[in-house]
């Protein structure tokens, strides 16, 4: 875009609390605070949290929240009784705090945009990982385009149509618990080729 960053000063108190105060005037701007979700997630969520209402008690005309990584997306569903639906509550916290606009990237699932009271754009890693493979010169004869799980099978069957219809290969895997996964089965053929393993998140890199 061309600018400058905002000056702004973010510090802790000593039990922990996150102090915000923007040091330029953002009145009747239009702001976006890049601030992705990742460890720790719950530090960040509450430091964007209150970068938004700094921003909207400033009066900014616009506040959109830039989160290349999406906390708590992966809590989408209830996959078990009693569980929390996290996604849900972390874009309720982000829409109250004074967001009009999310731009995030590659989300664990689609379905997290519909969680939100206000627009969503949905932006995709994948153009930069093609341009370079693109830049490596391999032939699309010698890839193969690999899922880590059955549940990502479209995204990455998506991906292999980019690269020519790759072939696809599929890991059946079963998880023993959060983070904790065993490798059953290894669907398609990966001998001598160069394997390109799409996934949406990278968290303990267990499975990879």
């Amino acid at each position: 875009m061309g600018l400058d960053l905002g000056k702004i000063k973010i510090k802790r108190f000593a039990d922990g609390e996150i102090y915000v105060q923007l040091q330029e005037s953002v009145r009747g701007c239009d702001v976006f605070l890049v601030q992705p979700t990742c460890p720790p997630a719950n530090e960040n969520i509450m430091e964007l949290l209150v970068m938004i209402d700094a921003c909207r008690r400033a009066s900014a005309k616009n506040i959109t929240a830039v989160i290349p990584y999406f906390g708590y997306a992966r809590a989408d569903r209830k996959t078990q009784g009693r569980e929390s639906i996290a996604a849900k509550l972390v874009a309720n916290l982000i829409t109250e705090a004074g967001a009009n606009r999310v731009l995030a990237c590659d989300l664990h699932s689609g379905q997290s945009m519909g969680y939100f009271d206000i627009p969503v754009d949905h932006v995709y890693g994948q153009p930069v990982i093609l341009d370079y493979l693109a830049s490596k010169a391999i032939s699309s004869d010698d890839l193969v385009v690999v899922s880590p799980d059955v549940g990502g099978v479209a995204r990455a069957r998506a991906f292999a149509k980019k690269l020519s219809d790759a072939p696809l290969a599929i890991v059946d895997k079963r998880r023993q618990g959060h983070n904790v996964a065993e490798v059953m089965n290894l669907i398609g053929d990966v001998k001598g080729r160069v394997a390109v393993m799409v996934d949406d998140m990278i968290d303990t890199a267990g499975q990879l």
